[in-house]
Parts: C-alpha cells; structure tokens; sequence
C-alpha cells in the first residue's frame, strides 16, 4: 500500500476511472476516495465490475473539505468549466490538484473564455499552473516539486489527447529550427473513448462503427492550445490548422503533422534530430527511418510513438507523426507522471506497462 494519498473526482469518466486502474497499481500511491455526483453512495465496483475484488471505495461526492482530509493529492478528470469550481477549494486546504480538464491550459484567461464561453473565475491561478506536458516542461513540473516540497499545494494543467500528440509529433522540428514558417497543419484521429462515456448521437455505435469523419473543423476548442505550446517551443507565434476525427477504436490517438522545411534539412538530419530530442524519454520511443507509429502498439499504456519523414518534391515538407493511447498518455497515465515529477517520485512509477500483444 502506497504512502501518498489519493483521491479521484468524476471517477466514472473514462479518464477517471483509468485513473483509478492506475493509482491502485501505483507503489506509492492509496486511492482513498474516488467521487462523482451521479454514483455517490454506489460502490466503485458496482459502476466498473473489473474492480471487484481491487477496491472496495464507496462513491461519494466531490466535496472540498472530505477530499482535503482524505487525500494528499486529487486528480480531476471533470469536464471542462467544472474545475474552476473545484480546484481553487482544493488549493486552499492544501490538496494538489492534477486537473484533466482543460480550465487551467491556457495562460490567458480571454482566450479561454473566448473558446470555451464561460468566465474564468480564478484567473490569478494561471500564473501559477504548469502545463503538464513532461517532455517538453519538466522544468516547470521541478519548479512545482520545489514549491510542494516546502509545503504548499501546487496545480498542473494536464494537456489533452490531441495535444500532447500533435506536440509530441511537432516539438523536435520546431525547437531544432528544422521548419519555416509560422504554420503547422494537424490531422489527428481519436478513438470512441475520447468523447467521454456520456454516449450522443456521433458517438452511439450505429454511427460510429464502419465510418471515419471530421468534426469540430476550423473551430475546435483544442486549437489555442495546440498554438501555445508550439508557439513556446519555437519561440515565435505559429499558427495552427487542426482537424479531429473520430474512427471506430475505443481507444487510440495519431496525430500527423505537416511543417515546411528549412532550405537545409535533409531525412537523415531530420531523424536524427528527432532521436536526439527523445533520447533520454522513457516514455517516448522514436522509431527508426521508415517507420511510422501506430496506435495499437500503445493501446492501455503511458508511451507514445513517434515517426518522422520529409517529403522532398516540390514544397518541401516535413511529415511527422505520434500515436499514444487517448486515455493513456493523452489523459490518465500522464496526469500520474506528472504526479511522480511533482511528488518527487521516479518519473515512470507505475506506467511501465508494455501495450498487450493481443
């Protein structure tokens, strides 16, 4: 049984109860409360019969204070504008949150509310929140084990599924100066799963099954998020053109990715660049010249893929591509390593775990 304390809300949710699968295998982790408002009274394994015999937590709700003398630390994996009423009480009681939704992504509060039309009510928050994204800011999630170490509670924005792909795919071109320009176009494709287990109209089987589509085209709310973590690793504005879609999986994200090439750049440059950036990642593998991921090789873990090309003829472009699994390293299994950063734990703890073979 773990020493550090840990409570899940909205633990029905996909994410949610992913992570529950996850902290109940953690060596250092006890989930000691797990929450949602529809469940509460109902047993965990009751909702999620897998979990016979693993837990026997009662539902409850997410209520600040229960949680704060329950837990040291609360994943939210809460649909987005339900943090905001949450994590501020959270933060008080000295609770740290690791927040799955999207309310602390973005550092500036108009664009959130421009895109997710509803107030930011705890603005003054977002200079204080890292952006949980491991690879590529480790040095803010240190910065926040040195605060929670000398005792205060701290917050990390967990980045969603399309954007951890989409910038795990882009990052090494961009902060290697390997593309020009201020533009880059992602197509990335989700897995049923992503959508949450609430089933609607484009998600019931009838619809989905047999059938790939677009949705949210030129409009989707993960676009400015995708822009300012691209935009902070070239170190200028980029701009970015992004299409989901939605195939027949339950779980799996690739997201492909197009950048004009530097005049200079050529494959092997390229690939090496790429596998200099993920070198020293435990949980990212770069695959070798010619190869490009796939979304069943990272089904049910915490990894993500990724593979490189450049297409020489006329525009030169750079084409690069990242599968992770949308509730893995795009939801649950990232908010964990980035508990393990920020609670001074082994970055890898309890997300090891290969893709199964069959």
């Amino acid at each position: 049984m773990g020493s550090i304390r840990a409570c899940v809300v909205g633990a029905t949710g996909y994410a949610g109860i992913e992570a529950c699968r996850l902290i109940l295998g953690h060596p250092e982790f006890e989930l000691t409360m797990a929450t949602d408002r529809k469940e509460a009274g109902t047993r965990l394994d009751a909702v999620y019969p897998a979990f016979a015999g693993a837990s026997d937590i009662v539902l409850s709700l997410p209520e600040p204070d229960a949680i704060a003398a329950a837990a040291d630390v609360a994943f939210l994996a809460v649909p987005h504008t339900a943090s905001l009423a949450l994590t501020p009480a959270l933060l008080e009681r000295g609770v740290t949150v690791l927040d799955l939704s999207a309310d602390y992504r973005l550092h500036d509060a108009a664009v959130y509310e421009d895109w997710y039309a509803t107030p930011h009510t705890s603005p003054e928050l977002l200079s204080q929140t890292v952006y949980g994204l491991p690879e590529l800011f480790r040095a803010g999630l240190s910065s926040l084990a040195e605060r929670r170490a000398a005792g205060e509670a701290v917050l990390v924005a967990v980045p969603g599924c399309y954007p951890t792909a989409t910038a795990l795919a882009a990052a090494p071109a961009l902060a290697a100066g390997l593309a020009t320009g201020d533009l880059v176009i992602a197509d990335a494709i989700s897995g049923v799963s992503g959508a949450g287990r609430g089933c609607t109209a484009r998600t019931h089987y009838c619809h989905a099954n047999e059938s790939v589509e677009a949705y949210g085209v030129a409009k989707h709310r993960h676009t400015p998020e995708i822009e300012q973590t691209l935009s902070e690793v070239a170190g200028r504005e980029m701009s970015v053109v992004f299409t989901p879609h939605l195939a027949p999986l339950t779980r799996g994200l690739l997201s492909t990715v197009y950048l004009e090439a530097s005049p200079d750049v050529t494959a092997e440059g390229l690939q090496v660049a790429y596998e200099r950036a993920y070198a020293s990642e435990p949980l990212v593998t770069m695959l070798p010249a010619g190869t490009m991921p796939a979304t069943s090789s990272v089904f049910g873990t915490a990894r993500a893929q990724v593979g490189v090309a450049l297409d020489a003829r006329r525009r030169r472009t750079i084409v690069a591509s990242c599968a992770i699994d949308n509730l893995g390293k795009g939801a649950a299994a990232q908010a964990v390593q980035c508990a393990n950063v920020v609670l001074g734990l082994p970055e890898t703890a309890g997300l090891l775990a290969p893709a199964p073979l069959v």
